[in-house]
C-alpha cells in the first residue's frame, strides 16, 4: 500500500551534533539523577525527509510522507511512506517511518522471555496503561541476547553489560537521542535512560559499512537464505529516528534502503518473518491500533498486552520533566 501526503516545510536550525542528535530543542536545565532531568525546551520547527526511490516513473504517492499522528495538536511527529527500493524487483515494498525527537518521547521495554535470561526485574512488559494517553507508536527492538551478546539497560537497570564496538540507541535525560558506536565501556553513564545494542553500525556517514557486505555478521535467517525480512533503525542528520523494513533484504541492501531516507548512522534491529512490527494509534489512549508494516505473525494491539521480546514506544513529549513511563 503506497501512503499520499502533503506537508509544508519549516526553517531548521544549522547546529547538528556529532552524533546526529542536535538541532531539535533549545536549552535545557538537567537534573543530577539519573533517571530524570528537568528540561526547558523549545520546539524547533523542521523538515520533513526525502526519500530516493530510484525507480521511474514512481507510483501515485511512491516516497511521499504522510503524518499518522494528526490526533496530536501540533506538526506531525510520526510520518510513514512506502517505496520500491530495488529496481531489479519492482514488487519489493520498502516501509519506512520518521519520528521526530525534538516531539517525542523514546521509551525501551523489556518482555518476558528479552532482555534475558535475567532475574531482575521486567517492569511491565507492555506499555503502561497510566501512559497510554500520550503513545505515538511501537516498534521491533533487536535480537535476543543469548543471540548476539549486546547491551541492554533500561529504567536504571543494566540487563546486560554494553559491549564496545556495537551499534547503539541511547536515549539521555535531556530528551534527545542518539544513535552511535558505543565506545563508553561496560555501564552507562548518569545522563543515559536507555541503551540498546545490536550487532555493528551498518550505517555510518551516511554509507553502507564495510561489514554490510558480509553475510555472516547479521544474523541466522529463515531457511539460511541471505534475502529475508529486515528492520532497521537510523538516524538523519537533524537528530530524527528512522525506522526501516522490507522483505527480501540482505544486510547490505537495508543499509542501502536506510541511506534513502536519510540515515547518516544505522543499525538493524530484528530480522525473519515473523518479528518486523511498527504499529501506529488512530487516537490518544492507544486507540484503533494498526499495523504499518503488514506482517500475518503480528497483531495490531501486540504491545498492549505482555510481550515476548523487548520493544520501543514514542510517547508525546510532555514540558518538565524527561522519564520513562513505567
Amino acid at each position: 500500500m503506497l501512503l499520499v501526503g502533503a506537508l509544508a516545510l519549516w526553517v531548521i536550525p544549522s547546529h547538528i551534533g556529532r552524533d546526529g542528535s542536535a538541532g531539535n530543542s533549545a536549552t535545557t536545565t538537567t537534573s543530577t539523577r539519573a533517571a530524570v532531568s528537568t528540561t526547558t525546551t523549545t520546539t524547533a520547527p523542521y523538515e520533513p525527509p526525502a526519500v530516493a526511490t530510484s525507480i521511474r516513473p514512481a507510483l501515485a504517492g511512491e516516497g511521499q510522507w504522510t503524518p499518522v499522528d494528526t490526533w496530536d495538536p501540533g506538526p506531525p511527529s510520526i510520518l510513514t511512506t512506502t517505496f520500491r527500493p530495488d529496481p531489479s524487483q519492482p514488487g519489493i515494498v520498502a516501509y519506512a517511518a520518521w519520528v521526530r525527537t525534538a516531539t517525542t518521547q523514546l521509551a525501551l521495554y523489556p518482555g518476558y522471555e528479552a532482555p534475558g535470561p535475567t532475574t531482575q526485574d521486567r517492569g511491565p512488559e507492555m506499555v503502561p496503561v497510566a501512559a497510554r494517553a500520550t503513545l505515538l507508536a511501537c516498534f521491533n527492538s533487536g535480537f535476543y541476547e543469548k543471540d548476539s551478546a549486546a547491551g541492554f539497560y533500561t529504567h536504571g537497570q543494566l540487563y546486560f553489560p554494553m559491549v564496545n564496538g556495537l551499534a547503539t540507541v541511547v536515549s539521555y535525560s535531556d530528551g534527545h537521542v542518539a544513535l552511535i558506536d558505543w565506545e563508553g565501556g561496560p555501564t552507562p553513564t548518569p545522563d543515559i535512560l536507555t541503551a540498546r545494542q545490536n550487532l555493528p553500525l551498518l550505517v555510518n556517514d551516511g554509507t553502507p559499512t564495510p561489514a554490510a557486505a558480509v553475510p555472516s555478521t547479521w544474523g541466522v535467517t529463515l531457511g539460511g537464505v541471505p534475502a529475508v525480512w529486515r528492520t532497521g533503525l537510523g538516524i538523519d542528520r537533524r537528530g530524527n529516528l528512522l525506522y526501516v523494513a522490507a522483505p527480501a533484504q540482505t544486510a547490505a541492501s537495508l543499509a542501502q534502503i536506510l541511506v534513502d531516507v536519510g540515515a547518516v548512522r544505522g543499525m538493524q534491529l530484528d530480522i525473519n518473518p515473523e518479528w518486523p512490527i511498527f504499529t501506529t494509534y488512530g487516537n490518544a489512549g492507544a486507540a484503533s491500533p494498526a499495523l504499518f508494516v503488514p506482517n500475518p505473525n503480528q497483531i495490531p494491539d501486540r504491545f498492549l498486552y505482555s510481550s515476548t521480546k523487548d520493544f520501543f514506544a514514542v510517547f508525546v513529549r510532555t514540558p518538565g520533566v524527561i522519564e520513562q513511563p513505567w
